[in-house]
């Protein structure tokens, strides 16, 4: 079985003994990391490595950060997005036993009367493109990450109460319906239909607690891939331990028609 799963740790000096006992419960073949929060020098790699995996990363200081866990040999490594002169870093692409992943970490937007909105849009738009390209090299990609995007009403506590928000606005739920449109498929639907599945809460006003949620973690692949998937979901328990990240783990599980090699 290939599982691949996606976890925004928001610092992963201090969320390290979370990442490294659910690596140890859980098995993932892949697990796609998001806000790392370090520079290159200081990422832990000897910690993966003693568990079995190799790993790839993009760090940057205090922000951001991406990086790649991976139990077999990582290639063909992008740490940027093409096109876009802005060094935040935000993606992260590698390939494993011939399976492209495309580790991303959307822009927020703050707020649609902020700057850092249409810099969100920009970014969306570059990165449209560079999937397109992406997507006619690689047949089985898999696209996944903080997408900081909820897709439909199902995806958000409140509906009403999110509506003209950062998060779930009408023109970021375009965006990722093209993203779907460009042959991708929300895995976790294939498996879960029903509302009330989030894997962000804020850290106020008891959100966790209260279920007070979003969905803006997901795991997108080719149909390709989507044939293969046998089973997905959202960990909510490690938003439960202490000093949690304020996302949780998204997991996918694939039935390949192949050994890896």
């Amino acid at each position: 079985m290939f599982k691949v799963a996606t976890w925004n740790v928001n610092s992963l000096k201090v969320r390290l003994p979370h990442v490294l006992q659910w690596l140890q419960e859980q098995q993932p073949s892949v697990l796609a990391l998001q806000e790392i929060k370090m520079v290159d020098a200081d990422f832990p790699l000897e910690a993966f490595t003693q568990l079995g995996y190799q790993a790839v990363f993009s760090g940057q200081k205090t922000y951001n950060g991406v990086a790649i866990l991976a139990k077999g040999e990582l290639s063909h490594i992008e740490v940027e997005l093409p096109d876009w002169l802005d060094p935040q870093r935000r993606l992260l692409a590698a390939s494993l036993h011939g399976i492209r992943i495309i580790n991303l970490y959307i822009p927020n937007g703050e707020s649609l009367i902020s700057e850092k909105y249409h810099y969100k849009h920009g970014w969306l738009k570059t990165l449209q493109n560079y999937l397109q390209q992406q997507l006619r090299l690689y047949p089985r990609l898999i696209v996944l990450g903080d997408f900081n995007m909820a897709a439909d009403e199902r995806d958000v506590h409140d509906p009403e109460q999110w509506q003209n928000s950062v998060l779930f606005s009408t023109a970021e739920r375009m965006v990722f319906s093209q993203l779907l449109s460009l042959g991708l498929s929300d895995v976790f639907r294939l498996h879960n239909q029903t509302a009330g599945h989030y894997s962000w809460w804020d850290y106020r006003a008891a959100a966790f607690r209260r279920n007070m949620g979003l969905r803006i973690d997901h795991i997108l692949t080719t149909q390709d891939m989507a044939k293969f998937c046998v089973a997905s979901g959202i960990d909510k328990q490690p938003r439960s331990w202490e000093r949690p990240s304020d996302h949780t783990p998204v997991w996918a599980e694939f039935k390949l028609d192949e050994p890896l090699t």
